[in-house]
């Protein structure tokens, strides 16, 4: 942690002195989940000395405290965005606090366009890979160590669980690889046509480089998507944001469900 880390860290610790083995990112598709957390603590990021402020209005600002599933956890509700205006870094900033709760795995959402063809609005996909095309690395100028992480930024053992619960509760998923671009405009024809060819399912704006922090620092991640519109060059429609937000709130349930009885069937391993 650098400086800025350690002022949020301490003012945090004021509240809790509990070790929180889960963190969550509530995006697009998540936000229902707190009503399911037992809150032992919230706080508001800007009472967090340090602590960016999401601009977006969809997204609220605090930091959640409590237990799901009857396990601790510790949720961001609102997170931020590349296009926001924000560095990598800056983005990046609650992993650092995260890890310092002593979260080991975490779980982030995000709401996404289809590039695959058998992909459809309002399914939920689980993220196996990633492709960057924020032309950015949140890890530049990082100070590295013998720990460099490794290139599986989404866990097998993570994805494994998921499907098994996805199964046991008839939720149907896909899988496939997130492409996350800058923003906050959306892609054109040419540009969805490019993002295909280079081996994506799905393509959205965020989640990228909230894993790739991750996993340098050894923190398992499991990245789940919602599909909130399609973005087939050939019969693309005009992407208007009443119907982006009516696709969230119909895949909603289903991921929230997914979400629960996931850290419900997850075996939290000691240090």
């Amino acid at each position: 942690m650098n400086e800025r880390h350690k002022r949020a860290y301490e003012y945090i610790r004021k509240y809790t002195d509990k070790d929180y083995p889960i963190g969550i990112i509530l995006g697009t598709g998540l936000g229902g989940l707190v009503q399911d957390i037992e809150i032992e603590k919230s706080i508001e990021y800007t009472d967090i000395p340090e602590f960016p402020q999401s601009t977006v209005e969809s997204h609220h600002g605090k930091l959640i405290f409590g237990r799901l599933s009857s396990k601790p956890i510790v949720a961001m509700q609102g997170r931020f965005h590349f296009y926001e205006g924000y560095s990598h870094e800056t983005v990046t900033f609650p992993i650092h606090i995260f890890k310092a709760l002593g979260v080991r795995y975490i779980i982030v959402s995000n709401a996404c366009g289809a590039l695959n063809p058998k992909f459809r609005k309002t399914d939920l996909m689980i993220i196996t890979s990633h492709i960057n095309l924020h032309y950015t690395n949140p890890l530049i100028d990082y100070r590295f160590n013998k720990n460099n992480g490794n290139n599986f930024y989404y866990s097998k053992e993570l994805i494994s669980i998921a499907e098994e619960t996805a199964l046991e509760y008839n939720i149907e998923v896909q899988k496939g690889v997130y492409a996350t671009v800058q923003g906050p405009n959306l892609e054109t024809k040419a540009e969805l046509r490019m993002i295909k060819k280079m081996g994506a399912d799905v393509v959205g704006m965020s989640t990228v480089p909230e894993a790739i922090v991750a996993n340098k620092m050894g923190i398992q991640t499991l990245g789940l998507s919602i599909i909130t519109d399609e973005g087939f060059p050939d019969t693309l429609v005009v992407a208007k944001l009443e119907h982006i937000l009516k696709a969230a709130s119909i895949a909603e349930p289903k991921l929230t469900l997914l979400t629960k009885k996931f850290i419900e069937n997850l075996k939290i391993r000691k240090n």
